[in-house]
């Protein structure tokens, strides 16, 4: 997945929307004004200068993945015990992008407040808010 494809699978998700609080280029998806993608179009940590996007992650499941594929590495600028950065070189399946971009959203919307979090839940079926949110 490329940069565009990755936002609009962000922005796909259940009242997700779109800010640009850092750069006008640093895309931020929030859902209830809690970020759960950031995506840039080149990326700084990498020589080829390769869109990045960062996603929060159990942290468990963090390291597996960093483990596991060389194009996750620990969140840049970002807590790297709970956010991996996705090096969008074209070596990640598209499935697992997007479902680590479903598992970002889940553990987002799932920490928001009663207040916030019921009108999502009257709104939208628990598979479409949580559905990458299980144990690891």
């Amino acid at each position: 997945m490329d940069f565009d494809q990755c936002s609009q699978y962000a922005a796909s998700k259940p009242e997700s929307t779109l800010d640009y609080p850092f750069t006008p280029d640093v895309a931020v998806y929030k859902v209830c004004g809690k970020m759960f993608a950031l995506i840039v179009p080149t990326g700084n940590q990498n020589p080829n200068k390769c869109a990045q996007m960062n996603l929060k992650c159990d942290p468990f499941h963090a390291q597996e993945l960093r483990d596991t594929f060389d194009a996750i590495i620990p969140g840049y600028h970002m807590n790297k015990r709970h956010w991996n950065t996705l090096v969008l070189d074209g070596s990640l399946p598209q499935s697992e992008i997007e479902r680590l971009i479903d598992h970002s959203y889940a553990l987002v919307a799932k920490s928001l407040s009663k207040a916030q979090r019921t009108p999502l839940e009257l709104k939208y079926p628990a598979d479409a808010l949580y559905r990458e949110l299980k144990p690891y």
